[in-house]
């Protein structure tokens, strides 16, 4: 799914929606995963300059799951313990869609570096 646009910001939430809904999550976790993916996909507009959502639906015995994937080509992260950091912000916002992404979901990996652009991937279980 690409997301190059306000629009598209849009269209990823409503896709995570109706993914959380068909593998029966309930309302607080499907808030959760459609919170850090709007967080994910703005940043992936405004800092990587547009990119892509993937997704996948896990099954692992019993436990069945959502994992989303971001990825940009934009300038990267120079820093990303810094950008985990509360409160730190390379541009004008509140410095908490990182953190508080990763506090929102399961399991949580950033890989970036300068010039490289940026993936997060991020999983919830049921």
């Amino acid at each position: 799914m690409p997301l190059r646009s306000e629009a598209d910001i849009v269209a990823s939430r409503q896709k995570v929606r109706a993914l959380a809904q068909q593998l029966k999550f309930s309302l607080v976790d499907q808030t959760k995963m459609i919170t850090a993916a709007s967080e994910l996909s703005r940043n992936t507009v405004v800092h990587g300059g547009g990119g892509a959502m993937r997704w996948e639906l896990l099954e692992e015995g019993v436990r069945r799951g959502l994992r989303l994937h971001f990825e940009d080509t934009g300038p990267g992260i120079p820093d990303t313990r810094l950008a985990l950091t509360d409160g730190w912000t390379s541009g004008a916002g509140m410095g908490l869609g990182l953190p508080g992404s990763r506090r929102l979901v399961h399991d949580f990996e950033l890989h970036s570096a300068p010039g490289q652009g940026t993936r997060v991937s991020i999983t919830r279980w049921k």
